[in-house]
């Protein structure tokens, strides 16, 4: 029982250590990561139309 308070312990002190990011930072990077999945979605759709397209006139 004594380790388990002991590992929370460390926990905590642990998690006052982490800088944690600010709300503008942290708007700035789901924006980025928002913007890459739409472009990334684009591409994909874009090239699995142009695949299909492909196949149907081989077929």
């Amino acid at each position: 029982m004594k380790k388990i308070f002991q590992f929370f312990k460390e926990c905590a002190g642990e998690l006052r250590k982490v800088t944690w990011p600010t709300r503008s930072d942290v708007l700035s990077s789901t924006k980025v990561v928002f913007i890459s999945t739409i472009i990334v979605a684009l591409i994909l759709g874009f090239l699995d139309w142009l695949f299909t397209e492909g196949l149907r006139l081989v077929f």
